[in-house]
């Protein structure tokens, strides 16, 4: 009791109104530079990652300025009272808070040394999807299937991480395609190259190939197969699941009408560490 009274004589209550405008000011702050980017970003379509990147950083400069302004106001600690108390604080909350402050420095170290940003498509421990916020204690990342990752930050200074666009708005897909080892590949080529070419979610300013191989289609069945393989880059990152619609109906059209035979499967999504992602069945 005689601690808890002399830690509480050092709280100023009628400085805990004003703390307590201050914590929610600065919650109600983020949340409007959060949305205010993300709508400029949404306007200026080249820098919509930067301004993604400048609302993370934004978020914990705005949360320690906070912090600070509340525990300055909060508290009169002479310099022997905040020795005494930091000290104490500081081993009590290391054991109790070690996994959360070791995610929140790691929060501040992937910020600042960037293996990869908001706005990427990442690859992780088996999950890939945009990172959609780089947090105090974890990364949230949205999946294809839109589900919503939570992953500790701490975990990433650890383990291996793919990113597919490091950064910038177009990303590379890759596109397998299986035809019958008796049909026309040359002209099967031909079809998946202007499929990509033609696509309007297509990136024309990085080339566009296509390379033709034979072996076992990777489904168990022993069967061999035609391998056609396109790496297109699409326009933003964000259109990847409707290229790799939009280029595999192009294809399957054209193959029905020039009666090229596929071998039963099609894959197609972006270059990443791994297994490939589980492949589409399509009839022949």
């Amino acid at each position: 009791m005689d601690g808890g009274f002399d830690l509480i004589k050092f709280i100023h209550p009628d400085s805990i109104p004003y703390g307590m405008v201050v914590i929610a000011g600065a919650l109600v702050l983020n949340r409007i530079i959060a949305s205010s980017l993300d709508a400029l970003g949404e306007r200026l379509t080249e820098r919509r990652l930067q301004l993604k990147n400048l609302a993370a950083v934004t978020r914990f400069v705005v949360i320690v300025l906070a912090t600070v302004a509340v525990v300055g106001a909060v508290f009169r600690l002479s310099e022997q009272a905040l020795l005494t108390i930091g000290g104490t604080a500081a081993v009590a909350i290391g054991f109790a808070f070690k996994d959360l402050l070791a995610s929140l420095m790691a929060g501040i170290i992937l910020l600042f040394d960037r293996p990869f940003q908001v706005g990427d498509r990442v690859e992780f421990a088996g999950q890939y999807g945009e990172v959609l916020e780089i947090g105090l204690r974890t990364v949230r990342i949205a999946t294809l299937d839109d589900n919503l990752v939570s992953i500790p930050n701490n975990r990433f200074l650890s383990d291996v991480v793919s990113s597919a666009n490091a950064g910038a708005l177009d990303q590379m897909c890759v596109f397998r395609f299986w035809i019958g080892c008796n049909e026309d590949f040359d002209r099967a080529k031909g079809i998946v190259f202007e499929a990509c070419a033609s696509s309007r979610y297509v990136y024309l300013e990085k080339p566009i190939s296509v390379s033709v191989r034979e072996g076992p289609v990777p489904d168990g069945a022993e069967r061999f197969a035609i391998q056609i393989t396109a790496k297109a880059y699409v326009l933003d990152g964000r259109y990847e699941t409707a290229f790799g619609t939009d280029v595999t109906e192009r294809v399957l059209r054209a193959f029905r009408s020039d009666h090229i035979r596929t071998a039963g499967q099609i894959e197609w999504g972006p270059p990443m560490s791994g297994p490939p992602p589980e492949a589409i069945e399509v009839s022949a």
